[in-house]
């Protein structure tokens, strides 16, 4: 038996819609894997009741047959589903990592990157890399056409996830269809800003660019007490603030300093509108991890 751990991601960063995504030190799947003449599947863990352990409606599943490696595999989940955190993505990436090892595949952690995507289509319908990329290869990660560029790095964030449900579904509905051409230049330019700030590990230039006008303001329009959550992390210190993936969580960038008072802000905002919540105080991490 093999175990994978591999961590929540946050992706899009604002930005960087469908590009940009980073590992979090915190929240994490366990993935467990042991060779089996066909695939079984079992759930535990948070959320466990929603997650299908039907192998053709499991994003393990398709992991599991792109590699042609058929396994007993317990999930654990540490990352709630519907969080904007990459929570199928999150097993799907132990379980591409766990798997390859287990029959010796020989492929690249790069190399599990696209087989794991394949396991997020069962979710959101499209081989999307901008969760399995970071999950698989920890710090902060560029998805493009031409694959999957990886830098290191350990920026402090907090993420607050409400006790609400947004499905990457419907928040894929709300993606506008066009953009005026100042607004892609401004979420160009902060785009470069965020990833300057990645390589520098800085804190304030990856806050300054977290900034768009294009997506996030309508998916945002999806989570009760955003902006009331927004104001309050940046009045506490945060210095960027944006939808984590397709929410509901909320991250918020700052200085390792500001993380307590910032999550313990982000959490009386939501309870200001009558939510619940719980927030993360984390870092961009590392990757999946083999025991």
């Amino acid at each position: 038996m093999l175990t994978v751990r591999a961590p929540a991601t946050s992706a899009n960063l604002g930005s960087g819609f469908d590009v940009f995504g980073v590992a979090l030190e915190t929240p994490a799947d366990i993935v467990r894997v042991e060779r089996a003449a066909e695939t079984s599947i079992t759930v535990t863990g948070t959320g466990s009741q929603y997650i299908p352990e039907d192998p053709d409606e499991n994003t393990v599943g398709a992991v599991a047959e792109a590699l042609d490696a058929p396994a007993h595999i317990r999930i654990d989940k540490g990352v709630r589903p519907a969080s904007g955190l990459g929570s199928s993505a999150a097993s799907a990436a132990a379980a591409a990592v766990a798997l390859n090892e287990l029959y010796d595949r020989g492929y690249s952690r790069e190399e599990l990157v696209p087989i794991a995507a394949e396991g997020e289509a069962v979710v959101s319908g499209e081989a999307h890399a901008d969760n399995v990329a970071p999950s698989i290869l920890g710090g902060f990660t560029v998805v493009t056409d031409d694959g999957v560029t990886q830098v290191d790095a350990s920026i402090p964030v907090v993420v607050c996830l409400p006790e609400t449900a947004v499905s990457t579904r419907d928040a894929r509905r709300v993606v506008p269809a066009e953009a005026s051409l100042e607004a892609i230049v401004d979420t160009v330019g902060h785009a470069a800003t965020l990833t300057v700030g990645m390589t520098r590990n800085d804190p304030e230039l990856v806050g300054q660019g977290l900034r768009d006008e294009i997506v996030t303001p309508e998916r945002a329009s999806l989570i009760d007490g955003y902006d009331r959550v927004r104001e309050a992390a940046l009045e506490a210190g945060a210095t960027g603030v944006t939808v984590s993936g397709a929410g509901p969580g909320i991250l918020a960038v700052c200085h390792r300093s500001a993380r307590r008072p910032v999550a313990s802000a982000m959490v009386d905002a939501f309870d200001t509108v009558g939510i619940e919540s719980r927030a993360y105080q984390t870092a961009v991490g590392g990757g999946a991890t083999l025991y």
